[in-house]
């Protein structure tokens, strides 16, 4: 099948590849928790999520003392490492991903998490090899500045008007808007919808069967 739109597709990984909002907002609680903070609550943690990690310790507790930041990342890493090999994809993500290779095109991640997390939750779920390549928030600029893009188009030679970037917060959109690359949202994530409609996209996604299919009829 000919390719319409776009040559490169750039999936955020943390809402909108892996089912991991939710155990994301339980450990910022539980770092929270732990230094006998103010706890936020699920709506503010969900909010952070998509940020480099040290940005959005300081986005969910903006009003703490600078000097508990990196005492929350520390806490933070502590809980999750204990759960994250657990974490599925998202029922239908690896068929997607399988079927898009398969089509020509080329597949990159854009995250919010360090380059030692993503490569921990890649090899976890088996699929490090599906992606050509990808980009994390330790190595370059936090969403929503469109580095992330930049360098990915230019890493492996595409342009950015047939680029697209997939996901589930406004700081993935807003990025994609930045770089002047199109943009999908998916609803099933950390942003709220009402939220994610703040953002002119191409498309809204219900879940992955729905995503899967718009992308096939329309990327």
């Amino acid at each position: 099948m000919a390719k319409k739109l776009f040559d490169f597709i750039v999936f955020d990984w943390d809402g909108t590849l892996m089912d991991s909002t939710a155990t994301i907002v339980k450990c910022i609680q539980a770092a929270a928790k732990d230094l006998q903070l103010p706890v936020p609550d699920d709506v503010a943690a969900a909010h952070v999520i998509g940020l480099a990690l040290a940005d959005a310790m300081q986005a969910v507790l903006p009003d703490v003392d600078p000097k508990y930041y990196p005492k929350m990342i520390e806490r933070y890493r502590y809980h999750y490492l204990v759960r994250d090999h657990e974490l599925p994809l998202f029922p239908g993500v690896k068929e997607m991903l399988s079927d898009l290779a398969q089509q020509g095109y080329f597949l990159a991640v854009a995250t919010g998490k360090s380059r030692v997390g993503l490569n921990r939750a890649m090899n976890s779920v088996n699929v490090l090899s599906m992606f050509d390549a990808t980009r994390c928030a330790d190595e370059t600029f936090s969403k929503p500045h469109p580095a992330m893009l930049q360098e990915l188009t230019r890493e492996l030679g595409q342009d950015m008007q047939r680029t697209l970037m997939i996901g589930d917060t406004t700081h993935d959109l807003l990025m994609a808007a930045n770089a002047g690359a199109g943009a999908v949202a998916v609803e099933y994530g950390a942003h709220d919808v009402s939220l994610l409609a703040t953002v002119p996209t191409l498309y809204s996604a219900k879940n992955v069967l729905d995503l899967h299919q718009w992308l096939t009829e329309n990327a």
